[in-house]
């Protein structure tokens, strides 16, 4: 089992990363907790695989357990089931030692992690992440959130988990579409700051070694949050290609037909293109990563998504998105492969020239 650490004092917290973990859970969760009710929020397809052998772990500990389900999908992070979430806890009278484990994807992990925060102004909070994404992203800093009609996790706060706890066998059960959305997220890290990292993604052509590219997705995470846990700075860097991609993600109404992952591919793609069309980033950075997506049958291009998509709809999204500061859009830009940066002086007239030759 590796062990990768969140360095933020107080809130500092470990990522356990291996296998076999997930039945095991209730020994690890006694480790770093020590209230005795604990509550599973779950959705409705990942709670039928893995709802009954968590459950039963905990309840061997010694804990006290309930399991509350929220529909799949993107679409349940709002304030309605957030609502519901918090009303089924508080029927069975939660205490502040109490502790909300998120076993799920992101939106699980997003929308309890939010819950967490704000129940009895703070309870335990601990992620399992079921799927690829989550594990190597929003599991891992302590961002949590819904989407608002205006766009995706407008509505949040930061908030750490006591734990980690991701177990690679569940991705055994994941659909391909899912595990491909997630290692959209994965080679983010490469084009941030690691380009070794990016050059052993080339090379590797399947998921064999799929653990080792976990850690060094967490461990790359790790280090930038601890050096920012609330984005003032240098962790914006981690939205690479998430301002292209949210945009994209609000227009399609986040109805499952963009995962969050696919439209992070195309925004990382978008990302480097704006990048070379502003002359800041070394020409055919953009096609290398294109090729890396491609190589898995990801998709890098608007065109791809069909009809509907319009300049003035991407843009109007854009300045909705909470990394607007002063009124302008900010983006993560690079110079070369694994070396990003923040740009926050970008014209909304070069922008839209832009994307007209990409739509």
């Amino acid at each position: 089992m590796n062990k990768i650490k969140i360095e933020l004092g107080k809130n500092s917290y470990e990522i356990l990363l291996g296998k076999q973990l997930l039945d095991n859970a209730g020994i690890l969760v006694k480790n770093v907790v020590k209230g005795s009710k604990v509550f599973i929020v779950t959705d409705s397809v990942v709670g039928k695989i893995y709802g009954s052998r968590l459950e039963n772990s905990l309840k061997n500990s010694g804990f006290e357990v309930a399991i509350i389900t929220i529909p799949n999908g993107e679409k349940s992070k709002n304030f309605s089931q957030l609502e519901k979430i918090i009303d089924e806890i508080f029927k069975n009278q939660p205490e502040r030692r109490s502790t909300l484990i998120a076993l799920g994807g992101g939106v699980v992990g997003d929308i309890t992690g939010f819950a967490a925060s704000i129940i009895l102004r703070g309870v335990n909070f601990i992620q399992i992440p079921t799927s690829l994404l989550a594990m190597v992203d929003s599991s891992v800093g302590g961002k949590t959130g819904i989407n608002l009609k205006y766009g995706k996790n407008l509505a949040g706060s930061f908030y750490q988990p006591k734990l980690v706890i991701a177990d690679i066998d569940v991705l055994e059960t994941l659909p391909e579409r899912e595990l491909l959305a997630g290692y959209a997220e994965i080679v983010k890290y490469g084009l941030i700051n690691n380009e070794q990292f990016f050059e052993f993604l080339e090379k590797e052509n399947d998921f064999s070694k799929i653990e080792e590219m976990i850690r060094i997705s967490c461990e790359s995470k790790a280090e930038i949050v601890a050096k920012d846990e609330k984005e003032n700075d240098i962790r914006a860097l981690l939205n690479l290609g998430h301002t292209f991609g949210h945009a994209l993600e609000a227009i399609f109404e986040y109805d499952g037909r963009l995962l969050h992952g696919e439209a992070v591919a195309i925004g990382m793609v978008l990302a480097f293109k704006f990048s070379e069309f502003l002359g800041v980033c070394n020409a055919g950075c953009a096609y290398r990563i294109e090729k890396l997506l491609r190589t898995h049958s990801i998709r890098t291009k608007i065109s791809e998504l069909g009809s509907g998509i319009t300049v003035d709809k991407i843009v109007d999204f854009m300045y909705q998105d909470k990394k607007v500061s002063g009124g302008n859009l900010v983006f993560i830009l690079a110079s070369d492969i694994g070396k990003s940066f923040i740009k926050s002086d970008v014209t909304e007239k070069n922008l839209r020239e832009f994307l007209k030759k990409e739509i």
